[in-house]
């Protein structure tokens, strides 16, 4: 629901189009750099599988959706969705794939991407949107109702996990290092990545948004799902969002010296 409300905002255009693939490339370059930097980094398999599946995975919908509207508006909120939608691609192959491990082959992971709602309903959306139609005030409504009542859900699921993380135990070598990745050198990568494609600087500073906001509780769903270090997860998730709490100022610094926003 939430992201059929989303996609329907504003009409389709050139920006709306190159938004996802330009928070691919950025995704990808530093995918390739850590795969070879975990490699280095980890002696246990299930710690490489975490780390490679989660330090690339924001929480684009339930906090990016948010966070873009109170930041630059609801005139964010299609480009907010479709980078989700970007995001739900890349989690539910190349993060299925890193959690299930041997379990799982690439293609099926691949497959698993067409079962999956959210991307019906963005393909539906998308249709919807580009023949001109509209949705009226109650079905409005409606959708965001639902939307809300997911992100509930999703918190509920989360905090599960997190009443069995131990601080003293916790995993704070993979935590640090997936915040690392996820709020250093991606938001860097993610920057330069930006400025060369020279996209409005409305649409770069919401791009550079989704690239930094912390990991995404579906981190948790997926590697309690597979059995590959739930409670591991659930702390970086943890760590991940304190970092980000700190570096805000950062990176609003960083929107505002950049795109002038």
């Amino acid at each position: 629901m939430l992201i059929f409300w989303g996609l329907t905002r504003a009409p389709i255009n050139e920006e709306f189009i190159i938004s996802p693939i330009i928070y691919f490339i950025a995704v990808f370059i530093v995918m390739f750099i850590a795969y070879f930097y975990s490699k280095k980094i980890f002696k246990d398999y299930q710690d490489k599988s975490v780390f490679m599946a989660s330090a690339l995975v924001g929480n684009t919908g339930n906090l990016g959706i948010p966070l873009g509207i109170a930041l630059f508006g609801v005139a964010s909120v299609p480009y907010t969705s479709i980078l989700n939608i970007a995001n739900i691609f890349f989690i539910y192959i190349f993060s299925v794939y890193f959690f299930a491990g041997d379990k799982f082959k690439f293609i099926d992971a691949l497959k698993e991407i067409f079962k999956i709602p959210a991307i019906h309903t963005a393909i539906i959306a998308i249709g919807f949107n580009y023949y001109g139609f509209e949705l009226n005030e109650d079905f409005d409504k409606f959708f965001t109702m639902g939307a809300y009542a997911a992100i509930v859900m999703q918190l509920v699921i989360f905090g599960t996990f997190m009443s069995q993380v131990k601080i003293r135990s916790a995993n704070w070598k993979l935590s640090l290092n997936i915040s690392l990745f996820k709020h250093i050198i991606l938001p860097i990568v993610g920057l330069y990545v930006i400025l060369y494609f020279k996209v409005d600087p409305f649409v770069g500073a919401i791009i550079f948004l989704e690239l930094i906001v912390p990991l995404a509780v579906n981190n948790v769903n997926l590697s309690a799902l597979y059995n590959c270090k739930p409670i591991d997860t659930t702390f970086s998730v943890l760590v991940s969002s304190a970092v980000f709490v700190g570096f805000m100022y950062l990176y609003i610094l960083i929107i505002n010296s950049f795109f002038g926003l």
